[in-house]
């Protein structure tokens, strides 16, 4: 099968506009906000939402990043360029491009769960729904039902040229 192109660069920068905003009116009250995304394509949708968040709201807003084994997470501890000290009692905002099973999700969730933080919310840009493992996101960008062999790939390698495919 051909790739199938799902999402363009222009329907991908609405959805990102989208998202910083319900990002924002959920915590329009907070005094700051963390942004966190997961290393490759998590991270580059994090640092879109974190620009669009400084555009649009008063909120001093971080951005970090977690680096973890998407295929095998249990093996190696995830690592994030926050220190604890950074997200005790702050609002923390967990970002990548496809749920699929919920695997690589759950455990960047594990990295907060025994930490103090006051709030998390998670966003995702494509959520394929075969979730495996108890984690929904808080924020979709887009909800795409598709066989366990179709597969999503979101490419953010040409700035200008974004673009989401089933494959």
């Amino acid at each position: 099968m051909s790739p199938i192109k799902i999402l363009t660069t222009i329907e991908i920068q609405h959805i990102m506009n989208r998202l910083a905003f319900q990002v924002y009116e959920n915590n329009f009250s907070e005094k700051e906000l963390l942004v966190v995304g997961i290393d490759g394509n998590g991270y580059t949708i994090a640092t879109q939402i974190f620009e669009k968040l400084k555009e649009i709201s008063p909120l001093k807003i971080k951005l970090g990043k977690i680096t973890i084994d998407k295929d095998e997470p249990w093996k190696t501890e995830a690592v994030m360029d926050f220190k604890e000290k950074d997200f005790v009692n702050k609002t923390i905002v967990l970002v990548d491009d496809v749920l699929n099973s919920g695997k690589t999700l759950i455990y960047a969730v594990k990295l907060f769960l025994d930490k103090p933080v006051k709030k998390l919310n998670t966003v995702i840009l494509v959520d394929r729904s075969h979730a495996r493992f108890p984690v929904k996101a808080d924020f979709v960008g887009l909800t795409l039902s598709t066989t366990l062999q179709e597969h999503i790939k979101a490419d953010f390698s040409k700035k200008g040229k974004e673009v989401v495919y089933l494959t």
